[in-house]
């Protein structure tokens, strides 16, 4: 029997393009064929509501969206692929071979919160171009968002402690990448992934595992080896056999290295109660200055009840990068406006007997806030102009929350970049604030602020 070597794939695109479903393009062919591909419109990305257990959502995936439309143009390779599976005809080939998406983009700023209907992306171009942007646009948000929000839950239970980002090995591999970054706008503080380090600026943090323990032909040999390479202040994690023995051997490598140690971190068992332990020893043994870290299947129940317990810092993973059960933030991309044969824009939506219906029209979004500065009411208004959209707001003391994104197909760059994602999650520490309690709370519950529509022009919305 002859042997063959399946033949080696080929290297990922650096184009977006085909980070795509295959209706976005047959979309797109029966657009063109039907002479509507360039009629103007208005797409918006959005939840119809939050996801069970989520009072509010975190923006995120911002930064990287703005990446994801500068690189969506298609590669002779990518065109072939088409050609040779037949995907599309040659007309929108043709189309698809020049195609750079040269309209508009707002959108909330990163890291603001959000809530039920809230048009966190805003879209403008021709039906073409704006179109097929929604497979992309919805892939990064809905998870980068799904993440953050977690994210923001944990640092709400954790009370100022750090939260580290330790999820690299339980997420897909760029998956990872994106789940640091998300973290970070969330108020996580660093990662133990070196490339969202390297591509965001991220803090990196990280020392041994058991492996390394287990190396060594004893665990104070293991211990010292990591003093030695890594300094007195490293993170010795103890409880690869007995922990009690482990924190006293971790104590003494890093005096014998010269310093104090740094940091235990607790991977097993009841972790409250070994906290407390951990604390009462280090202290006897004189380190009082060595922090407890935790680890193991933390999400922001578990970091909550942690509370009381004498930790300084938390490393969460599998909970992070899954959303703490809720992966995805439910978010949808429809069409709200498109011009028509006499150059007026017309409202359109979804009229779904099946409860999936949209509100038709362009809309601007502000933050209602009371006289303590707490957030009230997410008013969301649609109008025909932005100006008057804007006067509207300004006369319900909201607080506008929208920003443009890309202007003309041209990135705004400050929404990019590792000055960016500092931004980011200052605004979010920010908007937060600004929430009511219950916005705090860890169970399930309504929204923290509703959601008002206000409609200035009456105008109608067209259905079939």
């Amino acid at each position: 029997m002859t042997s063959r070597t399946a033949p080696a794939p080929s290297a990922p695109s650096p184009s977006t393009a085909l980070l795509t479903d295959m209706y976005e393009l047959t979309m797109l062919q029966g657009a063109l064929r039907s002479g509507r591909a360039e009629r103007r419109s208005v797409f918006e990305l959005f939840g119809r509501s939050l996801p069970a257990s989520r009072r509010f959502g975190v923006v995120a995936g911002t930064a990287r969206l703005l990446d994801a439309i500068e690189a969506f143009t298609f590669t002779p390779e990518q065109i072939d692929f088409l050609h040779r599976t037949g995907v599309v005809d040659d007309t929108t080939l043709d189309y698809l071979r020049d195609y750079r998406f040269s309209g508009n983009v707002r959108g909330y700023a990163e890291g603001e919160c959000y809530f039920s209907g809230s048009p966190l992306l805003t879209v403008e171009g021709t039906f073409a171009e704006a179109c097929i942007l929604e497979t992309v646009a919805l892939s990064i948000f809905n998870y980068d968002c799904a993440v953050a929000s977690a994210a923001s839950r944990m640092t709400i239970a954790a009370h100022g402690r750090p939260c580290a980002d330790f999820g690299a090995r339980r997420a897909e591999e760029q998956a990872a990448v994106a789940a640091a970054r998300a973290a970070v706008v969330g108020g996580f503080t660093s990662t133990s992934n070196l490339e969202a380090g390297m591509r965001y600026g991220i803090p990196t943090v990280g020392t041994s595992a058991h492996s390394f323990t287990l190396l060594h032909d004893t665990e104070a040999e293991a211990f010292a080896a990591q003093v030695a390479s890594l300094g007195p202040g490293t993170t010795i994690l103890v409880d690869t056999y007995n922990i009690e023995r482990g924190i006293t051997r971790a104590v003494q490598a890093a005096r014998d290295g010269g310093g104090e140690l740094g940091a235990i971190r607790l991977d097993s068992g009841d972790l409250v109660a070994e906290a407390f332990k951990a604390r009462a020893q280090l202290d006897a043994l004189g380190a009082t200055s060595t922090r407890i870290t935790v680890t193991n299947d933390l999400d922001e129940y578990a970091i909550a009840a942690l509370g009381a317990a004498p930790v300084d810092s938390y490393g969460v993973g599998t909970k992070l990068v899954t959303g703490s059960g809720r992966p995805t933030a439910a978010l949808v991309y429809k069409l709200v406006e498109r011009v028509d044969d006499d150059g007026v824009m017309q409202e359109v939506a979804k009229f779904s007997e099946g409860g999936k219906a949209t509100v038709g029209g362009r809309k601007w979004a502000g933050r209602v806030l009371d006289a303590a500065g707490t957030a009230v009411e997410e008013l969301i208004v649609s109008a025909r102009e932005e100006g008057e959209a804007l006067a509207a707001l300004e006369a319900a003391g909201a607080r506008p929350l929208q920003v443009d994104l890309v202007r003309g197909g041209e990135i705004v760059e400050e929404h990019r970049g590792p000055q960016a994602l500092k931004e980011a999650a200052e605004r979010h520490q920010v908007s937060r604030a600004e929430l009511p309690y219950d916005a705090w709370r860890l169970s399930e519950g309504e929204p923290a602020v509703p959601t008002r529509h206000l409609d200035l022009d009456g105008r109608t919305t067209l259905q079939g």
